[in-house]
């Protein structure tokens, strides 16, 4: 018997982006609940010295011009984002991605250990604030060659 070739098959390791937020705990949660149990995955976060761009897992306050501080930091915000993706059924290792902006280390990571799919929760960010903020999402999105799993917190009714 022939194998089956119309079932797609995972193409490299999931790319999660995390940032230390609820809103990346909620899409590394959801991203476990749409995806086959047991896939390989990436957990980045992305830093720089002058936009740190994460929220340190200890809450610590850091001094952003101090690349050392903020590397460690980012090493254990990856770190902490691949233990919730072992939690959520996923084979994680953390990634430190020293980039910016955000979406080209999220891209790059991407490239360069073949993944075909990028996970990543979006702050629905809209009207001039979201269009002067700019949208790590969006920008993903028009970057990024392969899938793209958005998602979105719900709506809390406030």
């Amino acid at each position: 018997m022939a194998p089956d070739t119309t079932s797609p098959r995972p193409v490299g390791p999931v790319i999660i982006a995390y940032d230390g937020s609820d809103l990346a705990e909620y899409a590394i949660a959801r991203a476990g609940e749409q995806l086959a149990p047991g896939r390989e995955a990436l957990v980045v976060c992305v830093w720089h010295p002058a936009d740190v761009g994460f929220t340190p897992v200890d809450g610590k306050h850091l001094h952003a011009a101090s690349g050392e501080e903020v590397e460690a930091a980012a090493e254990q915000t990856a770190a902490r984002g691949a233990s919730l993706a072992d939690a959520a059924g996923f084979r994680a290792r953390p990634l430190a991605v020293h980039a910016a902006p955000t979406w080209q280390g999220l891209v790059d990571a991407a490239t360069e250990h073949g993944a075909g799919l990028i996970v990543l929760g979006s702050h629905r960010r809209s009207g001039l604030v979201g269009h002067l903020v700019g949208s790590v999402g969006a920008a993903t999105v028009a970057h990024f060659d392969g899938s793209i799993l958005v998602v979105h917190r719900p709506d809390s009714g406030d």
